[in-house]
């Protein structure tokens, strides 16, 4: 009975854990940007290389929201997104998105680049950016 209890408790832990690690992601661009709804698979072709409509741009590589981006967006995890960028690059195909490297940094150049595309914790949002598309 002791060990029920305990192997219990473990998992409400762990389920605990990964529910406030989860967050909430939005693709952002420009409020003037005349985008104004976008659908996953969309928002993959910009930041997985296979169309230069938008010009993407990524949060710092070993960030926790990097990881979680990837993984909703495509089910694909870092390494897999940068070797896919690799071949494309080694093409000539086409160039890395930005590394920014804070939500702040995210922001301010969306604010400055109408085409620009980039990813944010949904509560960051403010006037600067305008969601096209939430990952929760």
């Amino acid at each position: 009975m002791r060990k029920l209890k305990v192997a219990t408790a473990l998992i409400c832990a762990a389920f605990v854990c990964n529910t406030v690690a989860a967050m909430e992601i939005v693709v952002v661009v420009n409020p003037k940007n005349p985008a104004s709804r976008m659908f996953s698979d969309q928002a993959s072709q910009f930041f997985l290389g296979k169309s230069n409509m938008f010009v993407p741009l990524d949060q710092a590589e070993k960030s926790q929201i990097r990881a979680e981006f990837y993984q909703k967006l495509s089910g694909k995890d870092v390494s897999q997104v940068k070797a896919a960028w690799a071949k494309i690059i080694f093409t000539g195909k086409g160039v890395m998105p930005a590394e920014l490297h804070s939500t702040a940094e995210v922001k301010k150049a969306i604010a400055a680049d109408i085409n620009a595309i980039g990813y944010i914790e949904k509560s960051a949002v403010d006037d600067s950016v305008k969601v096209i598309l939430s990952l929760p």
